[in-house]
């Protein structure tokens, strides 16, 4: 009886040393030799106990199959010819995806980036011409966000991408400034402004405008349709931005598989805040009438009083 126990409790022992190596086997990381491994890329402003916990942020340890960078303030200037005084902060993740997956941008720390979201990045990245890309950004202090286009243009190159072309990038960066500007005029928001953009190439992609007023046209009807009140001075801006993008041929049909995706991610975004809204306006009608209640019902207790007096 021993013998039988003691060769199940080393049966039971190696079996579980098996399963152990399998799990681990299948933890390991694979390196993609067709697109190459991830790259992880630092703002120079993050101090050394920043930087650890982006990399904590950004699941970076040391088994990690990463190339690391540091994004500067030339950079910043090399690639959309930034002021060259500027902090960096922001820092991002990039990972390859096979084409036809389409761009994926996840803040890991949206409540430190207060200026951008998501679907603003994805649409600069695809103006600068960044396709099929899993794209994590993250930051240990709050920043508006707008430094980490720089440093995904950097590592994009950095993993093996084409070299992106300058003017595209510029582009791409008073893209972002003008969308997180006018998300800060009253009455529009950032899901609204971005709505705006990705219809704007949308229709750009059906339409294929050949001068300023096919642009000038699409931006119009585009307004029109989401019911955004833009002063003319805001108005030009936009219909400047579009025109820009128009005159160096940017091929927004390429990329309306990711503009859709866009366009839908907003549609739920919306959709829920409409809901949100909707709950919070019927609970706050419901305490209002509660309350009104209750007022009328002491109300009809003085008057029954008044009257008996």
């Amino acid at each position: 009886m021993y013998k039988k126990w003691k060769i199940v409790s080393i049966f039971s022992i190696l079996l579980t040393f098996l399963v152990t190596l399998t799990v681990h086997a299948n933890d390991e990381e694979v390196i993609n030799e067709k697109l190459g491994v991830p790259i992880v890329v630092y703002g120079e402003s993050l101090s050394e106990a920043q930087k650890q916990e982006v990399k904590r942020l950004l699941n970076v340890d040391e088994t990690s199959n990463v190339k690391e960078i540091t994004v500067t303030a030339k950079d910043l200037v090399k690639y959309i010819n930034g002021d060259p005084n500027s902090q960096m902060f922001s820092s991002a993740k990039i990972t390859r995806l096979n084409e036809g997956e389409g761009l994926k941008v996840n803040q890991v720390t949206p409540e430190n980036i207060t200026e951008v979201t998501d679907e603003m990045y994805a649409n600069a990245l695809l103006t600068a011409g960044i396709k099929d890309a899993q794209i994590d950004v993250a930051s240990p202090i709050k920043v508006t966000g707008h430094s980490a286009l720089t440093g995904i243009y950097k590592a994009y190159e950095e993993s093996g991408g084409e070299e992106l072309d300058r003017v595209r990038l510029e582009i791409s960066n008073d893209e972002l400034n003008l969308a997180t500007d006018l998300a800060k005029k009253e009455g529009l928001n950032q899901e609204a402004v971005s709505q705006l953009f990705t219809e704007i190439k949308q229709e750009m992609a059906d339409q294929v405008p050949s001068n300023r007023e096919d642009i000038e046209k699409i931006v119009d009807e585009q307004l029109k349709s989401l019911n955004i009140q833009l002063s003319e001075a805001d108005r030009q801006k936009l219909i400047d931005l579009f025109d820009r993008m128009r005159s160096i041929n940017i091929n927004f049909e390429e990329v309306k598989n990711q503009l859709n995706d866009i366009a839908k991610q907003l549609k739920d975004k919306i959709n829920d805040v409409i809901q949100k809204e909707g709950f919070w306006n019927r609970l706050i009608d419901g305490i209002v009438s509660f309350f009104q209640a209750i007022i009328n019902f002491f109300q009809a207790i003085i008057n029954f009083f008044k009257e008996l007096f």
